[in-house]
């Protein structure tokens, strides 16, 4: 997100976390205060950790104020990353050196401190160390202290104004443990980061951040998932397909299959994206792979991300084919990614292409199948929007995409789980029908939105060397119902030899 700061202000503080700087266009503007607020759990000490640790990098000191965590809490959770936590101070308040007479504190319950001996505490650290970064943990604890909304907000007034004097950058932590609806903060802080944890019925947990204010900058509206894992937390910025334009080349790519390639106008055009949609067993996932080894014959670069089935099935299965994923895989041009969508966001997978398709040099996405990646959205809507932005961003690279969708029931009434066909370029439709005896496959594309397709149907057939498409079923009316008629004697794909007898039809 380019977004350069105005002649005479202050360069950008990086935030320890490369998505929130890109959420932010280039980072925190320094000297300023900020406010993180979220729910237990949901990351906040892990951000501070970070925010630190990232001044430690760049030759900065740092100060944690701590009020309701102990600094043994604070190095097991770094412990737990492989931080060390030595490079800057941290200041416990409410330890057991609190019993000390130069603390001058009372150590009972919180709210029988006085406010203004913590304060003193923090002023008389923070004049000793002279930190450029400092996080306040938690505001919970100074709230309870205040023991009145004026007397809290005074506090926090005199806080931000103090810390200006004295160029420090701030983090304050609240867990939102006061009233919902009270924002009284917000209009205080240079800046407010607010993390959310959805908690679903099955899966793990999202995680989520936006950016409810920031002053003075433009950034990212919007939510924007993230992870937290050992090693810290990872934003991945919402995706916006028209920040990311690229000049390409347009030239049709054969799909290996001269049958394929007739039905579809030539082959599939880098800038969009094909939808294989059909039943159950058809041959959708064969044909995306068949498709991709022509591209990695050529010396393409290919990512096939898996929903449905093992990594290993799919290998063994294709080979049977005549279709031998291995060597591609150690050769380093193809990428097998097994996701599981119970536990990953939506964000967190579009940032995954993302590094695919810029850092690996990947021309090739398939992505098999949408059915499961449904199940990784909280709602319909949401995946069209997300789709909207990913396939967008894809056409824009230059990059040739294959979806696959599978359709409920077998012959006759087959539906959908999600009708995302008027987002794609090219939809190719399989169906099953009888003839003889016999379930045979049929194969059309039913639009091209980059060139001129046939409007024929073919008869589609997975045999030992792969993929094969033949002539069109001229003679035969019905055959997308799946109980066609048959009005001629055009020999099917296998049954040259076959004499078919038309007279008593």
């Amino acid at each position: 997100m380019s977004n350069r700061p105005a002649a005479g202000t202050p360069a950008r503080l990086s935030s320890g976390i490369e998505g929130i700087d890109n959420v932010l266009g280039g980072g925190l503007t320094p000297h300023r205060m900020y406010l993180v607020e979220g729910a237990p759990g949901t990351g906040k000490t892990t951000l501070a950790l970070q925010f630190l640790l990232q001044g430690v990098h760049e030759g900065q000191a740092g100060l944690y104020i701590t009020l309701s965590e102990t600094r043994d809490e604070l190095i097991s959770v770094a412990d737990s990353h492989g931080w060390d936590l030595s490079n800057f101070s941290i200041l416990e308040l409410l330890s057991d050196e609190g019993l000390d007479p130069q603390y001058e504190q009372t150590v009972l319950h919180p709210a029988e401190v006085e406010l203004g001996e913590t304060v003193r505490n923090v002023i008389e650290q923070v004049n000793a160390l002279k930190p450029t970064r400092i996080v306040l943990d938690s505001l919970s604890e100074l709230r309870l202290l205040s023991q009145n909304p004026l007397r809290y907000r005074r506090q926090i007034l005199a806080l931000k104004r103090y810390f200006a004097t004295r160029e420090c950058t701030v983090l304050l932590l609240d867990d939102n443990t006061s009233d919902p609806g009270d924002i009284q903060l917000h209009s205080i802080a240079h800046g407010v980061l607010s993390l959310d944890n959805l908690v679903h019925d099955y899966g793990g947990n999202r995680r989520r951040m936006r950016v409810a204010k920031m002053r003075g900058i433009k950034f990212r509206e919007g939510y924007h998932d993230f992870t937290l894992d050992t090693g810290g937390i990872h934003v991945y910025p919402r995706l916006v397909a028209a920040e990311h334009h690229t000049e390409f080349n347009a030239a049709v790519l054969s799909t290996g299959t001269t049958g394929l390639d007739a039905l579809l106008g030539g082959g599939l055009i880098p800038g969009t994206n094909a939808l294989i949609i059909g039943p159950s067993g058809v041959g959708k996932t064969t044909t995306v792979v068949s498709c991709l080894i022509a591209a990695l014959e050529r010396g393409e670069r290919c990512v096939y991300y898996v929903f449905d089935e093992t990594l290993t099935t799919l290998m063994i299965r294709c080979a049977t084919l005549g279709m031998h994923l291995a060597p591609h895989v150690e050769s380093g041009l193809l990428t097998l990614r097994q996701i599981d969508p119970a536990e990953i966001s939506p964000g967190e997978f579009a940032s995954d292409v993302r590094k695919s398709v810029e850092k690996q040099g990947c021309k090739y996405v398939a992505i098999d199948s949408l059915n499961a990646y449904l199940q990784a959205m909280p709602g319909e809507r949401y995946l069209l929007l997300q789709m909207h932005e990913l396939l967008g961003y894809l056409n824009q690279q230059g990059i040739v995409t294959m979806l696959v969708l599978g359709q409920h029931g077998i012959i006759g009434d087959v539906q959908n789980d999600i009708d995302i066909s008027y987002l794609s370029d090219v939809v190719v439709l399989f169906r099953y029908f009888e003839h003889h005896g016999e379930v045979l496959t049929a194969v059309t594309a039913v639009k091209s939105r980059a060139n001129a397709h046939e409007r024929s149907i073919r008869q589609f057939r997975l045999g030992s060397g792969g993929v094969e498409v033949g002539e069109a079923l001229r003679d035969f009316e019905g055959v997308l119902s799946g109980l066609p008629s048959y009005r001629g004697g055009t020999a099917l794909l296998g049954s040259a030899e076959r004499v078919i007898d038309t007279s008593t039809r």
